[in-house]
């Protein structure tokens, strides 16, 4: 692994350990989806969208341009958070550091998971993660960049955690 993968790493585990809540619950849920909706529509991104917690999907949104394809990526990119406890796009990248290949190396079935960009988990306190915010629709940084923007503006604005 190289200097810029590893400084890579560590900045995506800065926002995982940042964006964390120090409470969820189905209001939150529907508040921060809403607030990824509203987010969306405005800039007229063609994504789907999903909150989950413990395997249980408390707020789906499709917006025009997104299709059928985007809800199996919202999924399998889910399953990777669920599975590793991270973003899907760290695991992504970390596999790539480390010169292995997600789809083969993990030795997990590709039509259940996706190590690509787009879904975080959903930390709380010390308890851990216990779900993840997923988007689907855009490249996969574009995704990620998306959900850590939106959840970074939620969690500020809730006061569960400082601005910067």
């Amino acid at each position: 692994m190289n200097d810029v993968d590893s400084q890579q790493l560590d900045a995506l585990l800065a926002e995982e350990q940042r964006l964390v809540f120090s409470t969820f619950d189905l209001d939150t849920s529907w508040q921060l989806g809403s607030l990824l909706r509203a987010e969306a529509l405005r800039a007229a991104l063609p994504i789907a969208m999903s909150i989950r917690r413990n395997g249980q999907c408390l707020f789906h949104a499709a917006l025009p341009g997104s299709s059928a394809d985007n809800d199996g990526w919202l999924l399998r990119k889910s399953a990777v958070v669920e599975r590793y406890g991270h973003s899907s796009y760290f695991v992504g990248c970390k596999f790539r550091a480390e010169g292995r290949d997600f789809d083969v190396d993990s030795r997990l079935d590709t039509r259940k998971f996706a190590a690509h960009g787009g879904a975080f988990p959903i930390i709380l306190g010390l308890s851990g993660c216990i779900g993840t915010v997923a988007v689907s629709g855009l490249p996969q940084l574009e995704d990620h960049r998306f959900v850590v923007t939106q959840l970074e503006r939620f969690l500020v604005d809730s006061g569960q955690i400082p601005a910067r």
